[in-house]
Formats: C-alpha cells, sequence, structure tokens
C-alpha cells in the first residue's frame, strides 16, 4: 500500500461501533435531551459519546458535561478541545473516537438526534458516508432566515454541478462516516467552513456517500455561534478542494 492508497479508506467488516461528537458551547438542556434521545433509540451502537468543550465554553454547560461523563463514564467523555474554533475540536475528535463509525452533530438540536437511527440504519448498508438533507421533503425547515435560505439553495446548485454530485444537502453537517475517512483525510480547516471540507474531500476521493431526511429547527437555547458572512467563505474550501488531485488530500504517514 503506497502513502496516498485510497484503499487503506476501505471499510472494515467489524461490528458497527459508534462515536458520537458533540460540541459544547452554551448548551444545557438541548445537550441533555440529545443524549437522552441517542441513548433511547440508539444505545446498543453507541459505544462512545465525546464531549468536546473549549475556554469559550459556559461554566453551566462545563458542570452538566462533567455530570453527564460522571453518570456514564464508560460511554460519555468530557474533553477539552486543543485545536482552535469549530472546525478545531471536531478534528480533534476525528483523532480521539474509537468507533467503526463517527457521527458529527450539534448538541442544540438543530441537529434532530432522532434521525441518528436513520443514519446509522443507512451506514449498515455498507455506505463509507450518510449525510442528513433538509431539502428532499416538505417542511425541512423550520426557523430559518429567508434569505439564508434562498442563499443555501443558490449554493446547493453550485456545489451539484461543480462536484457532479446528486446529493441535495452538501452544507449541512450532521452526517455519519466509517471513521477510516475521517483519520485518514488531510483536513485544513478550522473554522465553519470545515462542516463543508467534511463531505468535499471524501466526494473527491470516492466515497460513496448517501442521504436520509431530516428537519431543522432554530435552536431555543444558546446563540448561533456562525456568523452570516462566515458563509462565503464557504466558496474558497469548495473550489481549492475541487482543483486539488487527489493524492494530496491525504495525509502522509508522518502526519
Amino acid at each position: 500500500m503506497t502513502t496516498n492508497d485510497p484503499d487503506r479508506l476501505a471499510p472494515d467488516h467489524a461490528p458497527m461501533c459508534v462515536s458520537v461528537i458533540l460540541p459544547v458551547m452554551d448548551e444545557t438542556v438541548s445537550l441533555q435531551e440529545t443524549i437522552r434521545i441517542l441513548l433511547e433509540e440508539n444505545g446498543r451502537a453507541i459505544t462512545e459519546i465525546l464531549l468536546v468543550v473549549c475556554a469559550k465554553t459556559t461554566p453551566e454547560s462545563v458542570a452538566i458535561c462533567t455530570a453527564l461523563e460522571r453518570e456514564q463514564p464508560a460511554l460519555i467523555k468530557l474533553r477539552w478541545q486543543k485545536l482552535p474554533f469549530l472546525g478545531g475540536a471536531i478534528r480533534d475528535c476525528f483523532d480521539w473516537a474509537t468507533g467503526s463509525h463517527v457521527v458529527m452533530m450539534a448538541s442544540d438540536l438543530e441537529t434532530d438526534p432522532r434521525t441518528v437511527k436513520d443514519l446509522i440504519a443507512k451506514a449498515e448498508t455498507g455506505c463509507d458516508i450518510v449525510t442528513a438533507t433538509r431539502w428532499t421533503q416538505k417542511d425541512g425547515f423550520h426557523g430559518y432566515d429567508p434569505l439564508k435560505y434562498f442563499l443555501n439553495w443558490i449554493f446547493q446548485q453550485i456545489i451539484r454541478l461543480l462536484y457532479g454530485t446528486k446529493l441535495s444537502d452538501s452544507t449541512f453537517a450532521f452526517r455519519i462516516f466509517k471513521t477510516a475517512w475521517v483519520k485518514n483525510i488531510r483536513w485544513e480547516e478550522l473554522k465553519h467552513p470545515f462542516l463543508l471540507e467534511t463531505i468535499l474531500k471524501p466526494m473527491r476521493l470516492g466515497a460513496t456517500i448517501a442521504e436520509v431526511p431530516t428537519v431543522w429547527r432554530a435552536r431555543v437555547e444558546g446563540a448561533s455561534h456562525n456568523t452570516f458572512w462566515q458563509n462565503f467563505a464557504y466558496f474558497r474550501i469548495a473550489v481549492k478542494t475541487r482543483l486539488s488531485e487527489s493524492a494530496h488530500l491525504l495525509k502522509e504517514e508522518h502526519d
């Protein structure tokens, strides 16, 4: 196997065990509800929940995370991120994850935890990645800003043309991956554009990707940390990834 051989991304045929990544900033009630639903509906499949916090995480949220870890230390693990920003937090968790699959989602209920069972069920059919989509059913958005809704739709069409994909929702970072994909790709972004990077680089490397429908609802707790203008930075990673050679998207063995 050569250093940049995509075969090292081939699936492991061991039984599925899922690591769930939950970045936490100012969530308390929504975090607890997310975990309750995850375990209620997927208890046998989930082998670890990584709660990742940083210096800006509120003391109340850290306290909740600490209590959750204390209650179930074999399952729930509190981690302090090393890399900065949201993308950095998830990249750290990619390195820490021990499951055969990794779920990336939010802890504020904007990513519906009841969709995780559908992500897992679809992943069990052998897909490398399964991503949730808000665009394939009516009422996929609740409380979404109308201007952002229009711009999001336009951007989805640009990605479809640029990458020749049929995916309807490339920007919603609610996904399950075979863990080998997240551990072997060379990630670059640290802020919110990282969320788009997590689908574009596997796409360029030939991952099999499926979608399942979900519903997005505006958070009722805490505040969004993704500014409106930051969304335009997505164009940069979209173009850069499309123009990159596939071999350059994978980590070198010494990375």
